[in-house]
């Protein structure tokens, strides 16, 4: 389990650290500048700030100084369902490091059988009992009525919400 804004990993990076470097220059270039050049300079800090917003580094963020690393914090709360980062790995743009689901709320596929399905609707409230906990009723919404049918078994696939306090 993870908590939303946790670090899940260090990053460094000598992109990172020129960027960082490049904005202090031209923000302080840009308050010492004559009106002229003003312009030009606040023009090149707010790109390079812009290359930072890439990092996911902030204004804030960028006053604070240069570092030699950056910290990965978890976007959400929820469980790491993959890890892929190892200590000194390399990694590209985009790739995916860690996989973490969110959850507050559960996904219940149910197969409904054909006859009952005109009674359920999207956003109808739904109720379920599983094995595992026989005496508990947990309460739902149907989030999505699938638009097929399974010839053998003659039921329809209906997505249920569940919310999932406990985890």
């Amino acid at each position: 389990p993870v908590a939303r804004g946790q670090a899940l990993f260090e990053v460094y990076s000598p992109e990172l650290v020129s960027a960082q470097r490049e904005y202090a220059i031209a923000a302080k270039a840009a308050a010492e500048a004559t009106p002229e050049s003003r312009a030009a300079m606040q023009q090149l800090a707010e790109a390079s700030l812009a290359r930072l917003a890439n990092w996911d580094i902030d204004a804030e963020r960028a006053k604070s100084g240069v570092s030699r690393t950056l910290t990965f914090r978890s976007p959400v709360a929820g469980v790491v369902t993959e890890k892929k980062a190892v200590q000194g790995m390399r990694f590209m743009p985009g790739e995916a490091l860690f996989q973490i689901a969110d959850i507050s709320s559960v996904w219940v596929l149910a197969e409904l059988a054909e006859q009952d399905i005109a009674q359920v609707k999207t956003g109808g409230k739904a109720a379920v009992r599983v094995d595992a906990y026989p005496d508990r009723k947990f309460d739902g919404r149907v989030a999505y009525v699938y638009p097929t049918l399974n010839a053998q078994t003659r039921t329809v696939p209906v997505r249920l919400e569940l919310a999932n306090p406990g985890g």
